[in-house]
């Protein structure tokens, strides 16, 4: 008989342990010497989880790659409860760096922020509208470097104690704020490998295609923020098996 999904509150003291532990280096670990280099500039992102709203997880299946194994169906049990969410936005398609990309609240260390972790929650109050008192910071993950933007990029992971009202504060860089179901991000219904190619060369990563709960519309997580998420669940033992052979093209 599978065991109960893990109630919000055992979920953040997982989260706060995965904050204090040091040895967690985050996604692309070996790669870390090799990326450093070409990232100088400190920038932060808020990876906030938190009770989810009122609109439950899908539980329906994603579309299903031609020719690829039928996957687990999405309701497929999780150790991670149903209730359990995080922030996500997607980026305005205006823009010239990843248009339309579905990222973590966060942007760039000005010169007036205390550090990386007050860079953080003034960009998602920007961004979002949340409210920063409502936000415990559980601490701060390894520094990732983002070679294609130069960004030293710190995840400031977060529980969300008292959430509040989010929306699309400035349409010019956003064109969604919408909180995911971390059930659904963990069904095998809902997980592929991405695939880029840019001037002759083939990445591969971990990637997410889920339904804004909203809108219904399906939105695809990759790049640094599936990179990051994927590595948080790998390390607490969230993660279902999934068919890393169904793969999803996303452009560079």
């Amino acid at each position: 008989m599978p065991s109960e999904p893990l109630p919000p509150a055992t979920a953040r003291a997982q989260l706060e342990a995965l904050a204090a532990d040091h040895d967690f280096a985050g996604p692309w670990a070996a790669e870390r010497a090799r990326m450093m280099p070409a990232a100088g500039r400190p920038a932060a992102v808020l990876v906030l989880f938190g009770v989810l709203d009122d609109l439950p997880a899908a539980g329906a299946p994603a579309p299903q790659a031609a020719g690829a194994p039928a996957p687990q169906a999405a309701g497929a049990h999780s150790e991670v409860s149903r209730d359990l969410d995080v922030l996500l936005l997607a980026r305005a398609t205006t823009l010239r760096s990843h248009p339309g990309e579905v990222a973590f609240p966060g942007g760039r260390v000005d010169s007036h922020d205390a550090d990386v972790t007050a860079a953080a929650l003034r960009e998602a109050h920007e961004e979002t509208g949340l409210d920063p008192a409502g936000v415990d910071v559980l601490g701060e993950l390894a520094a990732i470097p983002v070679p294609a933007s130069g960004h030293l990029v710190t995840p400031v992971l977060a529980w969300w104690r008292r959430p509040s009202a989010v929306r699309v504060v400035d349409v010019g860089e956003s064109s969604a704020v919408f909180r995911a179901p971390v059930a659904d991000l963990l069904s095998p219904a809902f997980r592929f490998t991405s695939v880029t190619r840019h001037r002759g060369r083939t990445w591969r990563g971990p990637a997410f295609v889920v339904p804004d709960p909203r809108t219904g519309e399906e939105r695809v997580v990759w790049g640094f923020t599936a990179g990051v998420l994927d590595a948080i669940f790998d390390r607490l033992g969230w993660t279902l098996p999934w068919d890393a052979s169904r793969t999803l093209d996303v452009p560079a």
